[in-house]
């Protein structure tokens, strides 16, 4: 059976510029610290809580990484639903701002695979090809 129903629009999350900048000084940095400070000053800003889980699980700290990927996860998905998602559709990773709500999804459902909950770690790896497919294959291969 076909369905028949469009696909929702692409959303497309808006542009963070002083955000993007504080994050590209922090990655010069390279110090947990200098993320820190992009999580606190821009709390909203997904990728900054994408940037910190993703180096927590980089370094085995699993539950600090999976806390940091579901604070900016869930941040993303507010900022989601107020341009316009309705729970459904596409999130191109194609489209940079759309990044850090997707890596905090990715991280997200690593650790909770690390930590034992299967049910989590594959509602979140179904969520993200959902979103868009090439964020999986983007992620995985970095």
């Amino acid at each position: 059976m076909q369905n028949l129903l469009p696909e929702p629009p692409a959303t497309l999350l808006p542009a963070h510029e002083e955000a993007d900048a504080a994050l590209a000084a922090a990655a010069e940095q390279d110090t947990d610290e200098a993320y820190a400070e992009v999580a606190a000053r821009f709390p909203t800003y997904s990728a900054g809580w994408a940037a910190l889980a993703s180096r927590a699980l980089a370094a085995g700290q699993v539950i600090p990484a999976y806390a940091y990927a579901r604070t900016g996860y869930h941040r993303g998905l507010d900022q989601l639903r107020r341009s316009g998602w309705k729970g459904h559709g596409p999130v191109p990773w194609s489209h940079k701002p759309n990044r850090g709500f997707l890596r905090c999804l990715y991280v997200l459902s690593r650790a909770a695979g690390e930590i034992g909950e299967a049910d989590e770690a594959a509602r979140c790896a179904q969520f993200l090809r959902d979103c868009d497919p090439a964020a999986g294959d983007a992620l995985a291969s970095h």
